[in-house]
């Protein structure tokens, strides 16, 4: 039987008085996609923060196959196979498309100091580097500097930088926001085909329901900080009590409409 990636254990935080994450339990399978959502101030973002080491916990267990990642720096548990990409662009500007990338696998490497020289002259790199271009659909755009490009061609960068680290988890917070109806069916198309790939797992959080189910394999939805349902997209769809909260009455043919998740 295969075993969880990552298991949560009645994840908690607690902000004085207030409790943004209270007994969160889950677990993700390897080469799966779970999708979290839930309206703002449900507790996403602190979950992810905790998972990604941005936050301590204030109980609870994060265990990433065998090993206890409670509390850990986010640089320690990017280097055991959590990477994060967040809803602003992480990238650098300055540089091209393709020195982004590189960059990432000259530190992924080893390569400390002057990243960028070592990256300029190390084929090796560039090769991979331009592989990972390839894989995210934006390769023609190697060349050019990165603060030029679309907005959803830098979130496709920023994906890229972090399948570069080669993760064992990917976390994608919000892939599609901000971007445009064909961005956003470019974006979901590019990630359902990686995931398909076998290669990588995913948790994400998206405020579009059709992003979600199309490419969630399991969704979680949290309400103040709790879980309030677990299930397939088609469960999650069909509970009444997800459908009265977050996606529309009961009696609209179109239920996904106006989530704000």
């Amino acid at each position: 039987m295969t075993n969880p990636i990552l298991t949560i254990e009645n994840l908690t935080k607690r902000f004085g008085g207030n409790t943004a994450v209270s007994d969160i339990n889950m677990d993700v399978m390897p080469q799966e996609t779970v999708a979290i959502i839930g309206p703002n101030g449900a507790g996403k973002t602190t979950f992810y923060n905790m998972v990604s080491g941005r936050m301590q916990p204030s109980r609870g267990k994060i265990i990433l196959e065998d090993k206890d990642i409670t509390g850990m720096p986010p640089h320690r548990i990017s280097r055991m196979g959590v990477s994060r990409s967040f809803q602003i662009n992480n990238i650098f500007p300055d540089m091209t498309v393709q020195e982004n990338v590189e960059v990432v696998l000259s530190a992924y490497h080893g390569h400390s100091r002057k990243l960028f020289n070592i990256a300029s002259r190390n084929t090796e790199i560039q090769n991979e580097a331009l592989s990972y271009l390839e894989r995210l659909g934006i390769a023609e755009l190697k060349d050019r500097r990165a603060e030029v490009i679309s907005y959803g061609d830098k979130r496709l960068l920023e994906i890229s930088m972090v399948l570069a680290t080669r993760p064992k988890l990917v976390l994608l917070d919000e892939p599609t926001a901000g971007m445009t109806p064909e961005e956003t069916r470019r974006t979901t198309k590019l990630v359902k085909k990686l995931a398909e790939g076998g290669h990588y797992t995913f948790l994400i959080t998206e405020h579009d329901m059709g992003v979600v189910f199309d490419l969630a394999d399991r969704i979680l939805v949290m309400h103040r900080g709790e879980k309030l349902f677990a299930g397939k997209p088609e469960e999650v769809r069909n509970h009444p009590e997800v459908r009265r909260a977050y996606l529309g009455d009961e009696d609209e043919d179109e239920p996904t409409k106006g989530v704000n998740a």
